[in-house]
Formats: C-alpha cells, sequence, structure tokens
C-alpha cells in the first residue's frame, strides 16, 4: 500500500463531539483574578533567545538546506525532558499583530509529569518565551495537563492541541495569563496551582487555560497532527494520525466552525511515519521521520503523482508562513523551525 497516494476512507470513524464542561467557567474565574496579556506583548519581553541557523546538525545530509532556520537556545537543546512537537503561526491565526511562531513541547518523562507548554518565537528579534498550559477548575485552581501533547494550529485567538486518544483541546490565546499580575513572584518552582493562597506554575510566569474540548466521539482514532490550510476561500482545519511502522494513518480536513460530526473528507495516507500533515492549494504535504539520526522526507502529493523532497532529521507538524513551509525538529541538539520551499 505504501506510496498508493492520498485513498479515500470513511469519514464517519473520526466523529468528534463538543464537550466544553466547566472549562470555560474555570478559565474566566482564572481570568478574573489574573491579568491577560496578548501574544505581542509576551514577545516584547521574551525571556530567551534563539539563534538564526544554529544547530544545523539538525539539517543532516539535506541538500538544499531549508531556506531559513531558527534554533533554540543551548538549555532547550540539551534537555532530555522536553520535546518539540506542533508548530503554528501568526498567519494561521490572523489575530497576531507581528510575526511569530507557536511551538508545542510534551513533557517525556513519566516521574514528576510537567503537562504541556508552548513557546511564543519571534523570527525577527530571535526572542522566545515558555507558556504553561493549564486546565483550569471551577474553584478558582488549575492543573497541568499531562498528556503527550501533539500538533497545534492556531486560527483567530483558538489554539487546537492535538490530543492523541481524545481529539483536540481548545486554549484561548487571548487570554494570556501572567501570573505577575497578581504576586510579586512566580511561586514555588515545583508545584502547580494554587497551594497556600499562591499561585505555582512549575516557575513559569504565564499560564494559558483550556477553554473547550472536542472529544472523538467513539474510542478509536487517533489525532497526532493538526494544520490550518488558508490557500483557499474557506480555510479548513487538518488533522491526522501518525503509525509507526503500518501505513495506515489518517488525515481529514474540518470546517473551523466546528459543531461536532465528521470531517468534510478523510484519507488513508499510505505511509508509516507522518508527522505532520497540510494541505495547500492543490498540493499535499506529508512530513516524514525517520529517527534521531537519519534525515526526513517531505512528501508532496498533487493528485496521485508523488513528489519526495529531502527534509531535515526529526520533522514534526508543519505551517504555512511567508510563503513557505515551516515544520519544527524534535530531537535534542537538533532542535529548530525551518522553512523550505512549497
Amino acid at each position: 500500500m505504501a506510496g498508493t497516494g492520498m485513498v479515500p476512507t470513511d469519514k464517519a470513524a473520526f466523529a468528534l463531539i463538543r464537550e466544553t464542561g466547566d472549562l470555560a467557567d474555570g478559565a474566566a474565574k482564572l481570568a478574573g483574578e489574573i491579568g491577560g496579556t496578548s501574544v505581542e506583548a509576551v514577545l516584547a519581553q521574551a525571556n530567551r533567545t534563539g539563534a538564526r541557523r544554529g544547530a544545523a546538525a539538525a539539517m543532516g545530509s539535506m541538500r538544499p538546506r531549508p531556506a531559513d532556520w531558527y534554533a533554540f537556545d543551548d538549555k532547550d537543546q540539551d534537555t532530555a525532558d522536553w520535546y518539540p512537537q506542533g508548530l503554528t503561526g501568526s498567519e494561521d491565526s490572523g489575530n497576531i499583530g507581528i510575526p511569530a511562531f507557536i511551538v508545542s513541547w510534551y513533557f517525556k518523562p513519566e516521574a514528576g509529569e510537567r503537562g504541556i507548554r508552548v513557546s511564543f518565537l519571534s523570527p525577527k528579534s530571535l526572542k522566545y518565551q515558555h507558556a504553561l498550559l493549564v486546565q483550569a477548575k471551577p474553584d478558582g485552581s488549575y492543573g497541568p495537563i499531562d498528556i503527550h501533547a501533539g500538533g497545534i494550529a492556531c486560527y483567530g485567538d483558538l489554539l487546537y492541541v492535538a490530543d492523541t486518544t481524545r481529539g483536540l483541546r481548545v486554549f484561548d490565546l487571548g487570554n494570556v495569563l501572567d501570573l505577575r499580575t497578581a504576586q510579586n513572584d512566580l511561586g514555588d518552582g515545583k508545584r502547580v496551582g494554587r497551594h497556600g493562597g499562591r499561585l505555582h506554575a512549575f516557575g513559569y510566569r504565564y499560564v494559558i487555560p483550556q477553554t473547550d474540548f472536542w472529544k472523538v466521539a467513539r474510542p478509536g482514532p487517533r489525532f497526532s497532527f493538526v494544520s490550518i490550510d488558508r490557500s483557499g476561500d474557506t480555510p479548513r482545519l487538518i488533522t491526522g494520525q501518525y503509525q509507526d511502522k503500518t501505513p495506515d494513518g489518517w488525515v481529514g480536513r474540518w470546517n473551523l466552525d466546528l459543531e461536532g460530526g465528521e470531517p468534510l473528507d478523510a484519507f488513508v495516507m499510505g505511509h508509516p511515519k507522518i508527522q505532520g500533515a497540510m494541505t495547500y492549494r492543490s498540493k499535499w504535504y506529508l512530513s516524514q521521520s525517520a529517527g534521531s539520526t537519519a534525515n526526513g522526507k517531505l512528501l508532496v502529493y498533487e493528485g496521485q503523482e508523488l513528489e519526495t523532497r529531502p527534509f531535515p532529521i526529526g520533522p514534526e507538524d508543519l505551517t504555512v508562513q511567508d510563503g513557505k513551509l515551516w515544520s519544527i525538529s524534535e530531537f535534542r541538539g537538533k532542535r529548530t523551525v525551518f522553512g523550505v520551499s512549497l
């Protein structure tokens, strides 16, 4: 089946249902106590600095190399705890007023779970800032979201985060909360939530509470990556599944005015190890990984015609920004946001 192209499949299997529950109420209560800020303001005082064309080991044998790329700092390159997975940008959003990328990271160790974080990165200043994604509680507290966060996509102020077995978690980027507006310090770096009348977020200054949830209607489908296609008259949300050894991972397209139910269409991709998928105009782009030392591939379909292009080591989620296709590389010492020609 490998290499057979995008084969239509039954879309009913991937239906979602909306389960907001008390998420929005909890987030609103938290926002009533902690002052909110914008992505632009977060980046204006970001506390980390990346490097343009750094961590070149990520490119491996790729020739030609990407048009451009940005590397995280040494601490984020070296950590064995956090791995970048998802990528979206200001052009996906349409509401962020400056060029920016957003990267999701999952916490790998099973012990001492720290949840999910995202990084806001400016390609102009090279500054970036981490923020913790949290689940707010009706009592005004909050906790970490202990999942393997996959791909992300931003549309307007809504950030969609792939939750492998459950569906899509939704966060409001108009509701980035700054702990320094509520207290003079960032609390205990080993705690999260409200303890002893103080707020804690594992040492992070910013928290972003979940506001909505699109859950799988029945067990089975897996959501590994997410992207936004703005190339047509109607923007679409793309979701899909990573399969390690078999070529039967699925991908589907959704209306962005989600009301639940089935995707618009769904396909079997015909390749294993697909880490991200994107449609742009008439083409499908699939990001395929090959482990921590071998270069990945970019698989490009137009109809049933396949073009295979070189890609860096450890490619993940996909997005389009500034006329290029961008991805994120995940492995230690090779963590970059990189852009190639469409």
